[in-house]
């Protein structure tokens, strides 16, 4: 089958930041290259839900985890503001049975730019910013530690992880752009059902490709992503709660009994 010009595009980011990683943390070159290949394969379709109105809306599954299984494409969804959408957007999401749309943005945000909710979803509103300082909506280092350590954070991600255990369909969930606290969610998602790390890394940096940012222009850093930042989330669970799995437990609420169901209702 032919690849589409999103294809290409991020199988080449996927491979290239691929074997970056895995030449950083060391090793053979044999070593780095066979963790570039694989990071790569597991990112290179076009995993896009092709919306009109939000370009970087697209499926968290088809990932695979370190222990072989698959990440259920079809049943989480994560995008950009819905307040786009067309009446063709909306219909898509509707026959893909999207059920639930949790909307972590602030008030402020919802108020300018209100979702427009696929027919038969119940919205919801967990807002993850809202009750840290406003500045964390435009200093994302601080906001990538406030994902963990602001008040009401916890909370809001824990509720979406709950919604993914509860509802029966599929659930989208979304901030303003789709890539940071959506970036979030999904990494902590992914690293629930056991995705290595490098592909949660690799999944992250896709917003650059789906919102086809210049990453060296002087807007890369307010458009799209960056690695640090991922990083600055992850070392700042591990540093407030000890380790990436009390986070979950002791930070977001999660039991082993919502874990299990998390797994058992998301991997194949």
């Amino acid at each position: 089958m032919a690849l589409t010009s999103t294809r290409v595009r991020v199988l080449r980011a996927a491979a290239a930041l691929a074997a970056g990683t895995a030449l950083f943390v060391g090793g053979t070159t044999g070593t780095a290259l066979a963790a570039a290949t694989d990071v790569a394969t597991q990112t290179s379709f076009d995993r896009s839900l092709h919306l009109e109105g939000a370009k970087n809306a697209r499926d968290v599954g088809g990932y695979t985890t370190v222990d072989g299984k698959t990440v259920k494409p079809g049943l989480v969804f994560r995008t950009d503001a819905l307040s786009n959408l067309t009446p063709a957007d909306l219909t898509k999401l509707q026959s893909l049975n999207v059920k639930v749309d949790d909307d972590l943005r602030t008030v402020y945000e919802r108020t300018v730019q209100p979702d427009r909710v696929p027919a038969g979803a119940k919205a919801n509103w967990y807002d993850v910013l809202g009750r840290s300082p406003i500045t964390t909506l435009v200093d994302l280092n601080s906001a990538y530690v406030a994902f963990v350590d602001g008040p009401g954070a916890n909370e809001a991600f824990g509720s979406v992880l709950r919604d993914i255990r509860d509802t029966d369909g599929a659930v989208l969930y979304h901030c303003s752009a789709g890539k940071d606290r959506t970036g979030w969610t999904t990494a902590v998602l992914l690293t629930i059902l056991g995705v290595d790390r490098a592909t949660v890394n690799a999944d992250f940096m896709l917003s650059n490709t789906y919102r086809n940012v210049d990453t060296n222009s002087s807007s890369a850093g307010f458009d799209g992503v960056r690695q640090e930042w991922l990083d600055t989330s992850f070392a700042t669970a591990e540093k407030r709660y000890g380790s990436f799995d009390n986070y979950v437990h002791q930070g977001l609420g999660l039991t082993d009994v919502d874990i299990a169901a998390l797994k058992a209702k998301l991997l194949d």
